[in-house]
């Protein structure tokens, strides 16, 4: 089918939908949300009042399906474990080797989620230029798309997730001094807490089509405004495990247990709803 004239939104660089006018009339809409999470692109045909879903190919939508349920499962577990580690270490069960180890399990699921996301929007089914279709690039394990706001949000989260492991693996060390504390657990800590907000940022672009604003009928909204609002309480817990210099303790040991506890839970509760959110 061929078209007659394009309208873009999303923001600077980013185009995250895209509609347009059938030339036998009607339109189409690509969202990169939809296409990256549901293989799918809506078409309204002249004089119909709703739009119909067209999908990608079964193999693709097979191959999305499992990389969501991977994402979904691995940040609801992760932010579970995240929670216990939190718990462990406010109410001082098992020393903090216990706290550490938990930590760092949940931090390989949320590694493994990380990943999982970036490869569905790596072998995300693209907009056909000519039609109202999806074509389905080759499968490939990595890419570099820096222009694509779903690739670059994906992959800030997956660097973040690999930035939070250093900090968790150093956090096994025992007999660090001040420097070394902030040095080696807090400053990755830090990095981690910032990568998690501007990938979640880019994806509250991405889902709003450019401004931020709240759409409470949007699932996709729903899933990434918890996440964002996880990574703020993580960042707020990060900010209160600063060592000071001075005392040789944290800012606020109870701010940063209780804020790693509910920005946990947010994630857990993301990964719920994200289970919900496929082809």
């Amino acid at each position: 089918m061929g078209r007659t004239e394009e309208h873009t939104e999303g923001a600077g660089p980013f185009i995250t939908r895209l509609t347009w006018r059938l030339a036998e009339g009607g339109t189409a809409v690509w969202e990169s949300r939809a296409a990256r999470k549901r293989g799918t692109l809506a078409v309204r045909p002249a004089g119909a009042s709703t739009s119909g879903a067209l999908r990608a190919d079964p193999v693709t939508l097979d191959r999305l399906r499992g990389l969501n349920n991977a994402t979904a499962a691995s940040f609801t577990l992760g932010g579970l474990l995240f929670a216990l580690g939190a718990a462990l270490a406010q109410f001082g069960i098992g020393g903090p080797l216990a706290s550490a180890a938990v930590y760092f399990a949940g931090g390989l699921l949320f590694s493994v989620g990380g990943y999982a996301a970036l490869l569905q929007a790596i072998n995300a089914p693209r907009r056909k230029g000519t039609a109202d279709a999806l074509v389905t690039p080759r499968w490939n394990r990595w890419s570099y798309e820096p222009g694509r706001i779903d690739w670059l949000s994906t992959f800030i989260l997956f660097v973040g997730t690999l930035v939070f492991g250093v900090d968790l693996l150093d956090s096994f060390l025992q007999g660090l001094t001040t420097q070394q504390e902030n040095r080696l657990v807090w400053a990755p800590d830090m990095i981690g807490c910032l990568m998690f907000l501007i990938s979640g940022h880019l994806a509250v672009v991405e889902v709003c089509h450019g401004r931020p604003r709240i759409l409470a009928r949007d699932l996709g909204w729903w899933i990434v405004a918890v996440n964002q609002l996880g990574s703020a309480l993580f960042m707020v817990s990060a900010l209160a495990a600063f060592v000071r210099p001075e005392t040789g303790s944290p800012v606020n040991v109870d701010i940063a247990n209780w804020g790693t506890l509910a920005g946990a839970v947010c994630f857990t509760v993301g990964g719920v709803l994200q289970s919900f959110e496929r082809p």
